[in-house]
């Protein structure tokens, strides 16, 4: 951005991009585009909670690549990522609104919700937000809430494995990303060759569970040939599968009726779709391949006609 440049800012943590999100962004960016000025997106890194309560921080619904891949999905022009430290949470109101809306981005209008708070203490809010716009030469619109809509109730729904709630507070499948590392080979050897993602620290994952879903390659990097773009219906399974004992918790994914793939060190993601029950020890070796068997067929069917590109 120019530094001459007037933009029109959206502040937020974002985690999820849910609906509640895209509708104040996509104002932000109506706005912006009514003034032909560009759009920025504020976004914290790490979550605030992290910094001013250590160990209270929730789980991450979206790394900062997804999230600032789905931001500029919406519209924005730039995310702009602002390192979330002591220094920044003890700014007051006043001198946030001044020191980063109107000095670094030069904003002549900010768009948030409802529900905003800024500042030291989180004392600041929408209301506050407007006295310092005229102080500071930007207005401010406050965006009402998505009824039902927030991050907590998604992170709630994800842990009780309702991804299919889940994906309707977010408008997409729920995604955990990694990289895909060596696991025990037990999938290979049941003729089910699975993925096994690392995932980053304090992600929020679904409960234990068998699941409907996709994986894809995505681009973090340069991907072998033939794998760019790639998705594939997959199978998924988020537990420490209790037939085999003493197995650590993992996020594992087949890709339908592909076992020559090789995906490992190359970063994924998994997109949950459904969930089709839960973990279970089976009596024999016979029995596990046949439900996974039955689970394959299932979800060919909820996968059947959803490319989930």
């Amino acid at each position: 951005m120019q530094e001459s440049e007037r933009s029109v800012v959206t502040v937020g943590v974002f985690d999820g991009v849910h609906r509640g999100h895209r509708q104040v962004v996509e104002r932000a960016v109506a706005v912006a585009r009514s003034l032909e000025l560009r759009c920025v997106a504020v976004t914290f890194e790490p979550h605030p909670a992290e910094v001013v309560r250590p160990g209270t921080q929730p789980p991450r619904l979206t790394t900062l690549r997804e999230r600032t891949a789905l931001l500029t999905g919406l519209g924005v022009d730039e995310v702009v990522v602002l390192p979330f430290t002591m220094e920044v949470a003890r700014l007051s109101p006043a001198d946030f609104a001044q020191s980063v809306l109107a000095e670094r981005l030069r904003a002549a209008a900010v768009v948030v919700g409802a529900n905003f708070t800024f500042g030291h203490q989180a004392a600041g809010d929408p209301s506050a937000l407007r006295v310092l716009g005229d102080k500071y030469d930007f207005t401010v619109e406050e965006i009402p809430l998505v009824s039902g809509v927030s991050s907590t109730l998604v992170r709630e729904l994800v842990a009780a494995g309702d991804v299919s709630a889940a994906a309707t507070l977010l408008g997409r499948p729920h995604r955990v990303e990694g990289v895909v590392v060596r696991g025990y080979q037990r999938g290979r050897q049941l003729g089910f060759p699975t993925a096994n993602v690392e995932t980053p620290p304090n992600t929020a994952i679904p409960a234990d569970g068998v699941y409907a879903g996709w994986l894809r390659c995505v681009a973090v990097g340069n991907l072998p040939a033939g794998y760019d773009g790639c998705v594939w219906p997959a199978a998924i399974s988020v537990g420490t599968n209790p037939t085999f004992e003493g197995v650590p918790r993992t996020v594992e994914a087949y890709a339908l009726d592909r076992d020559d793939l090789d995906l490992y060190g190359m970063h994924v993601a998994v997109d949950f779709g459904a969930r089709l029950r839960g973990n279970t020890k089976f009596d024999s070796i016979e029995a596990l391949i046949a439900q996974i068997h039955a689970d394959v067929d299932r979800v060919r069917e909820l996968t059947s006609g959803h490319d989930n590109q």
